[in-house]
């Protein structure tokens, strides 16, 4: 997602820029806390692009990308000789970033050692590369950024107290794009126009009524980004520039399932109260609807029952119905549980 793309006139968002603005210029730790897809990457640069910092370097790590056990050497580097395949002197990201701005997205996944690291170098400035007794010294500005809940991290002994206070002089939310209501057709007519150019489309495109008020009031789990990915399949797959349908979940099969018969999907010879075979029904044989029935209700009950584990609002959430409707099920074949 392009920093472009940016854009909006919503109160949330602007308030939400106005925030950053006025973090920009102080000289302190950041943590940008946003669902994904929401532009946290972007609040970073926006974040380093508008404090004193803007000349010097930007270094984004992806903390969600490395292992624990690479994390350290990614940050701090390591010397000559240091483990197996260190066959030369590395610099880490923090010096990479020195005088400027690191961005550590993902922060919660960073291991604890490695947080204890990272606290020296917000308190003093200095840490010691993997391998090395030097101690060297970096000017760094720390913005980082998350979708999890730090505090309660800290409580499970998953990241250090002393460093969340250290990074959180400013806690930055990024609103999500379902509480942006009118960003959301200024961003999809931005996208729209991008990708049309990118297909050589001559068509300005519109949207239908019904299309915009699909846009309004789906939930949009994957914020921007997703509203992005909507946008641009709907812009290629449409026609003359009329967007009158849309695909939230490009997944979705266009096939429907085979559907099986009764005697495939079901069998039916279980008996309503001991569960045991006793019958086979043939198909001309219309005379046994009810204890059909009967015996679909109590074999779904009792399968939706095994699979929870005898948990009963998981099995109604199995079984597709209300938890009342459920238990009106399980008191009429209680016995059979």
């Amino acid at each position: 997602m392009n920093s472009n793309n940016y854009i909006g006139q919503s109160e949330a968002f602007l308030d939400f820029q106005n925030k950053l603005s006025k973090a920009a210029l102080v000289n302190r730790s950041i943590l940008v806390i946003g669902e994904r897809g929401s532009g946290k990457e972007i609040a970073a640069s926006r974040l380093h692009y508008l404090s004193p910092r803007w000349e010097k370097p930007l270094i984004t790590v992806n903390c969600a990308a490395l292992t624990p056990s690479l994390i350290e050497s990614e940050l701090f580097g390591y010397e000559k000789g240091a483990f197996t395949g260190a066959q030369k002197l590395r610099k880490g990201r923090f010096e990479e970033a020195d005088g400027g701005t690191i961005f550590l997205d993902e922060i919660g996944l960073i291991p604890l050692s490695v947080q204890t690291k990272i606290l020296r170098v917000v308190e003093y400035g200095t840490f010691e590369r993997i391998g090395s007794s030097t101690t060297q010294e970096v000017d760094v500005r720390i913005v980082g950024a998350t979708n999890s809940n730090l505090p309660k991290l800290c409580k499970e002994g998953k990241f250090k107290k002393d460093l969340l206070d250290r990074l959180s002089f400013e806690v930055i939310f990024v609103p999500p794009l379902r509480n942006r209501g009118e960003d959301i057709m200024l961003l999809a007519n931005f996208f729209a126009s991008k990708m049309a150019m990118e297909c050589n489309m001559k068509e300005e495109i519109e949207f239908s009524p019904e299309i915009i008020e699909t846009l309004h009031s789906y939930r949009w789990p994957g914020n921007v980004r997703e509203l992005k990915n909507v946008i641009e399949r709907a812009v290629y797959n449409c026609k003359n520039g009329y967007i009158d349908s849309i695909n939230l979940d490009p997944f979705l099969s266009p096939y429907k399932e085979e559907t099986k018969t009764l005697e495939e999907n079901v069998k039916i010879e279980i008996n309503p109260i001991s569960g045991k075979i006793e019958k086979n029904y043939r198909e001309n044989d219309l005379t046994g609807l009810e204890e059909i029935k009967q015996s679909l209700d109590s074999m779904y009950l009792n399968s939706a029952l095994k699979q929870s584990k005898n948990n009963q609002k998981k099995a109604a959430e199995l079984m597709n119905i209300t938890y009342d409707q459920f238990r009106g099920l399980y008191r009429k074949y209680k016995k059979t549980n």
